[in-house]
């Protein structure tokens, strides 16, 4: 669906685990596009004419959901940046409930098979992602993660603006 008001759905992570993300993204994501903290997009064009129906969608799954421990499940190479992989079968299906309520309204990369992560290089020399995509491997192992809600925000063209935190139960 076509929208002039588009709005981005992402995972809320504790803000303790979300910390070292965003440290890694501060120091490898280009300076004059890092203009967003770490986040864990779910979906990534919803449309804003239906904003309502939307946040009353994410309180009753939001409101129905305990807190999910994910875990950080390995790296993935962008090409041109890296990002963490995700995995958590829980948060597959929040967003497999939330896909079959915004079905009529997804784009084409919000119908695609989901694979959760966050970036913290993109738009980087393949040089450059190809170092620290070796040098983060070398010693990497799973950890988990905390995820705690959703956070709705409007796209605007550049920074996100905040709309609103929905906690799992």
């Amino acid at each position: 669906m076509k929208t002039d008001k588009p709005l981005i759905l992402t995972a809320q992570v504790a803000a303790g685990d979300l910390a070292p993300f965003n440290l890694l993204r501060a120091e490898h994501f280009p300076a004059d596009r890092n203009f967003l903290s770490a986040h864990l997009t779910m979906f990534h064009r919803l449309p804003g004419e239906y904003e309502a129906q939307i946040r009353s969608d994410l309180a009753q799954v939001a409101g129905q959901t305990p807190r999910i421990d994910a875990e950080v499940s390995g790296l993935r190479h962008l090409g041109a940046g890296v990002a963490f992989s995700i995995s958590s079968q829980e948060l597959q299906a929040v967003r497999g409930e939330l896909r079959a309520r915004f079905v009529a309204w997804l784009g084409s990369q919000d119908m695609q098979p989901w694979r959760p992560h966050v970036t913290i290089q993109n738009k980087a020399s393949r040089a450059a992602a190809d170092a620290l995509h070796a040098r983060l491997s070398a010693g990497f192992q799973i950890y988990s993660i905390a995820i705690t809600g959703l956070q709705l925000w409007a796209y605007r063209g550049g920074p996100w603006d905040h709309l609103v935190d929905l906690a799992f139960e």
